[in-house]
């Protein structure tokens, strides 16, 4: 199975070309730089992965489904989305990817050990009850490209890396869940301040709910 690591990065500079090389021994590393303007994406591309330029800042959610259809034009069978702060071992890779090659699921879910807001928290409780799902917002996941191709609208809602994984859920599609281990975050947090943050969060969950009621 060909391999496609996903990268969403916005001025991640600083961490990049470490996760680029750590993935890269896994499949193949696709960045997708959402207008940084830090070099981020000269320094992904010295480091072996293949950029995709957003030549503004459109956001995580839609880096992501940028990187799936470059993925999907690559002939990739399954993608990883991975980080790019520097928060998860390249290794976790390994671990998502093992049950995707064994052809028993098409989703895998990267769970860490406890979320870091409330918003994280609240998104994970409603997953749990209603999918029995602990982490549903773990930045590191991977898909077979099958999902992707059915429920491709998904990567393009403000979901925070969630829709398209609750989307094979809840059309039945088999997944696994493997524990990922969480290092400190270099930088400022991604989502921005607390505050923003849990804005950003709970909207994403209302469109979760919104979306599971649409299609019970």
């Amino acid at each position: 199975m060909k391999v496609a690591i996903l990268i969403p990065a916005l001025n991640e500079a600083a961490t990049i070309a470490g996760i680029v090389s750590g993935v890269g021994r896994y499949g193949t590393p696709i960045v997708v730089d959402d207008g940084s303007v830090d070099g981020t994406d000269a320094r992904a591309e010295a480091a072996g992965a293949t950029v995709v330029r957003h030549p503004a800042t459109h956001g995580y959610d839609a880096a992501l489904a940028t990187g799936f259809a470059a993925a999907e034009a690559m002939g990739i069978g399954g993608v990883v989305t991975f980080d790019a702060d520097g928060q998860f071992d390249p290794a976790a890779v390994d671990r998502v990817l093992a049950p995707l090659r064994q052809g028993s699921v098409e989703l895998v879910l990267g769970v860490r050990v406890r979320p870091a807001r409330v918003g994280e928290w609240l998104f994970s409780e409603y997953a749990r009850l209603r999918f029995d799902i602990p982490d549903i917002l773990c930045g590191v996941k991977a898909f077979a490209i099958s999902v992707y191709r059915a429920h491709r609208w998904a990567p393009e809602r403000k979901s925070v890396n969630t829709a398209l994984a609750l989307a094979a859920v809840r059309a039945g599609r088999p997944f696994t869940l493997v524990p990922v281990a969480v290092r400190p975050r270099l930088g400022h947090p991604r989502f921005g301040g607390m505050w923003r943050a849990n804005r950003r969060l709970l909207g994403a969950l209302a469109g979760a709910v919104v979306d599971d009621l649409i299609r019970r």
